[in-house]
């Protein structure tokens, strides 16, 4: 029981105690404490509200910290303590505190590897050494990455806060681009990561209800998600055309669909919500001969608005392919800066030995292009595959 409320309910704690004590490494010991507390004293069963119990027990255990600070004349603590000690011992205004907590582990002030680090410690509540077994990095980088994330947010005051209304469409931005950069992360072999990033996007979607790029990005990540049953068969990778799709997770397609619904009918299209309508598309064929390529080309006409990219031209020259052949498409691919992809080399590659012409060299750079093991193994078998050996 405390296992599962500590999963659910840490982030939620952190938020409401960072907000009262005005301290998100006060907010964290504090939580942590009242966890600890709550081993023993939810031996005979939990209370009727286990969070308002949380925060409750966390908030006494900070005040008892800021009193003893405040005893050596710390100004600072003795500010902190009057606004705590003032503070509800009830959860508070719950969305308004979780929406800060988002927008403040994704400040603009921290680069990108400490705003993932930063989101999954305190929303995601997962363990230093978690997250460092999750990124394959040593506990004490993930630690010290994490320990230097709370400092510049202490020391440059980043505020604890939802952005203002101009600055609001910015931030938003680098918070869906950490979810995603997680979710990615994870969509290869690591399954739980992708499903911390997918209930983040959850709590996102429940905070921040009408913006359509974080329905989007939900959708995207559940269309995606839907697939990962049939993505491998015995360790070895299966890429969209071969999968069988009678494994595919219905109620996480019905899901991610309805999302996509919704943001059609807002009218406002974004990066996410096309990416994701690329994916119901996929989500909605029984086979990839039944595929409604013509649609899918339109929809990354129109993302490449958005993202004029060379990766998302890539992707929209397999859609084109399809429409119309591989020569049309090859001709759209040869031009892209991305030798250094190996997705691009691997597409060069199809799109030259459908036309008939030589193409070793594009298997054997895609091939040296990606440490994955699997994904090595999948592509020296469709280059062993077109050469019939």
């Amino acid at each position: 029981m405390i296992e599962q409320v500590y999963r659910e309910q840490y982030g939620r704690a952190v938020a409401i105690l960072t907000r009262v004590v005005g301290s998100i490494d006060l907010a964290e010991d504090a939580v942590q404490e009242a966890f600890a507390a709550a081993a023993t004293a939810w031996a005979d069963g939990p209370p009727p509200s286990p969070v308002g119990w949380i925060v409750t027990t966390a908030r006494n255990r900070a005040i008892d910290h800021l009193r003893r600070e405040a005893a050596r004349a710390d100004k600072l603590a003795q500010a902190a303590l009057l606004h705590a000690a003032a503070g509800p011992t009830e959860e508070g205004p719950v969305r308004d505190d979780r929406l800060r907590l988002i927008f403040t582990c994704c400040h603009p002030a921290l680069n990108r590897p400490a705003q993932v680090a930063l989101t999954l410690r305190l929303l995601g509540g997962l363990s230093t050494a978690e997250i460092a077994r999750l990124f394959l990095v040593p506990e004490p980088t993930m630690a010290a990455r994490v320990t230097r994330a709370k400092a510049k947010i202490r020391d440059a005051r980043i505020p604890y806060r939802v952005p203002a209304d101009a600055d609001l469409p910015e931030r938003l931005r680098s918070v869906l681009a950490v979810l995603y950069l997680v979710f990615t992360e994870g969509w290869h072999d690591r399954p739980a990561l992708a499903g911390e990033a997918v209930r983040l996007a959850r709590l996102l979607r429940e905070l921040m209800p009408d913006e359509p790029e974080v329905a989007g990005l939900l959708a995207l990540m559940l269309l995606t998600e839907s697939r990962r049953p049939a993505r491998s068969v015995e360790g070895r990778l299966v890429p969209l055309a071969g999968q069988d799709r009678s494994r595919w997770d219905r109620a996480l397609i019905q899901e991610g669909q309805e999302l996509v619904r919704g943001c059609v009918r807002r009218g406002r299209p974004g990066t996410y919500q096309l990416q994701a309508a690329i994916a119901a598309v996929h989500s909605a064929a029984p086979s990839v001969a039944a595929t409604d390529w013509a649609a899918v080309l339109t929809l990354y006409d129109q993302l490449a608005r958005h993202d004029p990219g060379p990766v998302v031209r890539l992707h929209r020259a397999v859609a084109l392919a399809e429409v119309a052949g591989p020569a049309a498409a090859l001709a759209e691919v040869e031009p892209l800066a991305l030798e250094s992809y190996h997705l691009f080399h691997a597409v060069r590659a199809d799109l030259l030995e459908r036309l008939g012409r030589d193409a070793g060299d594009a298997w054997e750079r895609a091939i040296a292009g990606t440490d994955d093991p699997a994904e090595r193994a999948h592509l020296r078998a469709r280059r062993d595959a077109r050469r019939g050996t």
